[in-house]
């Protein structure tokens, strides 16, 4: 019988919390048991309206041999309590697996046993992880990384995902099975986060070229080179491809083959046009480009894309 433990921290997200604590709840097919706990017992302040209250504090995770810290509110913004970075340290050391839940990997990330290794968090804060923590290699477009004895994943659902598989590494094939079957989830998704991003193409922290972005997502059809993206833009190639990179986070041509991406991901969905047609529209000019682009971005083929999220599917 191994022990599980989740931690809720302030603001920590509803399914996040509950999902590690479902997957793993004690039941005859489920050699595991679930300790809820919190920094210290007692209640807790949750995100979306919700509170926590935990009967148990972090003498849980001295124990535990499975650790899971669920996604929070701001995670960007404070630290995380030094009583639990120090608690997840030392839970590592003795050899507990420590796994974080979409946001949760801004906590993982803050004891440094992230330090030089793959990671990924929910996408709308992967920048921020990154420039707030240089030494972890962070992953936007998976669901999901494992790196042996730190795990992390995307958003809430990935939690799913994430859970099945310490699963299957744990306790094998068949109990996963059992559980997605109770849960009536898959037991494996293929792809990454990317594909249910509304856009791939990032959101800017500047506003010096929004009407450049604008104008060339209406000409995504047309060659866009730098040249003319700076010409609309009234700067030197040199100074728009700078100022680009520091607003989205992207170089130019990173930005259009994205934004061409997202287009076609629209014309996969809600029109009944072939790949050579769409990779025409959206500036691709051969199937082969857009299957190469689509999988780079996405992870996955346009047909399969399609197959998944087409209205007329």
């Amino acid at each position: 019988m191994k022990r599980v433990a989740v931690v809720v921290l302030e603001g920590a997200k509803p399914m996040d919390v509950g999902i590690p604590a479902q997957v793993f709840t004690h039941r005859a097919s489920m050699p595991f048991t679930v300790d809820v706990c919190g920094v210290r017992p007692g209640l807790i302040t949750g995100g979306d309206g919700l509170s926590y209250h935990v009967e148990h504090g972090l003498e849980s995770l001295a124990t535990a041999d499975l650790i899971f810290v669920p996604g929070y509110r701001f995670p960007d913004r404070e630290p995380p309590p030094a009583a639990l970075i120090t608690a997840l340290g030392a839970a590592h050391d003795r050899g507990a697996i420590l796994a974080a839940i979409s946001t949760g990997a801004f906590a993982l990330a803050a004891t440094g046993l992230l330090d030089g290794r793959r990671a990924t968090t929910h996408w709308h804060y992967a920048r921020r992880l990154a420039e707030q923590f240089p030494k972890v290699r962070v992953d936007d477009r998976v669901l999901f990384v494992d790196e042996g004895s730190v795990l992390t994943s995307a958003g809430a659902a990935s939690g799913i995902d994430l859970c099945l598989h310490l699963l299957r590494r744990e306790s094998g094939m068949a109990v996963a099975n059992h559980a997605a079957r109770r849960l009536v989830a898959a037991p494996y998704r293929s792809g990454g986060q990317a594909q249910y991003l509304p856009h791939s193409v990032p959101e800017s922290i500047g506003e010096r070229f929004t009407q450049t972005r604008e104008w060339a997502l209406r000409h995504l059809d047309e060659p866009l080179t730098i040249a003319r993206l700076s010409q609309h833009a009234r700067v030197s190639e040199r100074t728009f491809s700078r100022r680009f990179l520091d607003e989205t986070g992207y170089t130019p041509m990173q930005w259009v083959m994205r934004a061409r991406v997202d287009r076609a991901r629209e014309l996969l969905e809600e029109t009944e046009l072939g790949v050579d047609a769409i990779s025409a529209a959206v500036g691709l000019g051969s199937a082969t480009n857009l299957r190469r682009h689509f999988r780079q971005v996405l992870g996955t083929a346009p047909t399969a894309y399609r197959r998944t999220f087409s209205q007329s599917g």
